[in-house]
């Protein structure tokens, strides 16, 4: 099942090919997880198919020729993919060089040359300054697409040499839809809920064992707010497995209490006829929710970054149980 949400894009790109204005550079811009890979690689069928198919002004890969099937199996020998290398989070400058020297031969089946350079937004100073060069001079029959979540961090020179497609998010209903379709029955709302609007990504996770993670994750939350867990414990196991899918949920356990927390009325003290003290429960004001969800977010945004993940972590979850305050101290006026 085809992805709903790529549909206007590819009307655009298959428009362009059937009028004979094919760019020779697209920049794809799509949120994590929402295909921009999946589109990319249907530009680069597009193009190397020996046999489009006209569909009214649009034109389609037609995905039963040799072409579109060593497309899809990723070994055409006329399109290039250029991603980090795994001990590094940016494409260097000698990537970039080998991927232009490519392009720069003769194509095996006489036709296009394709290179998807994904995800663009990683491309360090040098590697991007090197593929401008390509992009302002390009070969005939040259296709080089770009995906990327974040243009901006793409220099202008670059981002203006290019044709921009942007990859609107799937709805939920969308999302779900193509989950079941493609990879059937399962949770998938819950993982969705977890990560985001990314069906792309959910397709690689196993939904009952993210339902476990958001359960053990919430638990140590509550746990560590109530005083009941070991901060630095909690912190140095997490550091160690699936820290990114961790950290969502502790924000979405933190999204949760801030909605509770706007939808609650304020409580006033109680005046009581009785020296009985009043019940202690832990409290935590919107203010301080708000600044932890900062500061988790932050910590997602610089796992690319070499932290000290575990102090980070520990740092957070002490700042989660310095909130937890009685409310009979709260009412006393005790700091």
């Amino acid at each position: 099942m085809s992805a709903p949400w790529l549909e206007d894009a590819k009307v655009a790109l298959g428009a362009m090919h059937a009028a004979g204005r094919m760019p020779h550079a697209i920049l794809v811009h799509a949120g994590l997880g929402t295909g921009g890979e999946q589109l990319a690689r249907w530009a680069a069928a597009l193009v190397l198919c020996r046999t489009p198919v006209r569909d009214g002004a649009v034109n389609r890969p037609c995905e039963q020729c040799a072409s579109c099937r060593r497309v899809a199996e990723g070994q055409h020998p006329d399109l290039t993919w250029v991603r980090p290398l795994e001990d590094s989070q940016q494409i260097r400058i000698e990537q970039i060089r080998e991927l232009c020297g490519e392009l720069a031969l003769t194509s095996h089946q006489g036709g296009y040359k394709v290179a998807v350079v994904e995800p663009a937004d990683s491309l360090n100073r040098f590697a991007a300054n090197a593929l401008l060069k390509t992009l302002e001079e390009p070969a005939p029959r040259t296709l080089i697409a770009l995906v990327a979540a974040q243009p901006s961090r793409l220099p202008a020179t670059l981002r203006s040499r290019c044709q921009r497609l942007e990859v609107r998010s799937p709805s939920r209903a969308e999302s779900l839809a193509w989950l079941t379709s493609t990879h059937g029955a399962a949770d998938w709302s819950a993982v969705l809920d977890v990560i985001g609007e990314a069906p792309m990504t959910a397709a690689e996770l196993d939904p009952a064992a993210i339902a476990q993670l958001r359960a053990e994750t919430w638990l140590a939350l509550e746990e560590v707010h109530a005083g009941a867990a070991d901060a630095q414990a909690t912190a140095e196991r997490w550091s160690r497995s699936e820290l990114a899918l961790r950290l969502a949920c502790v924000e979405n356990w933190l999204t949760q209490r801030i909605r509770r927390s706007l939808a609650s009325p304020p409580q006033n003290s109680e005046l009581r006829a009785t020296a009985q003290p009043a019940r202690r429960e832990s409290v935590m004001n919107t203010q301080t929710l708000f600044r932890l969800l900062d500061t988790v977010r932050d910590l997602r945004a610089a796992l690319a970054t070499p932290i000290n993940r575990a102090l980070v972590l520990e740092s957070l979850l002490r700042s989660l149980q310095a909130k937890n305050e009685p409310t009979e101290a709260r009412e006393r006026g005790v700091q």
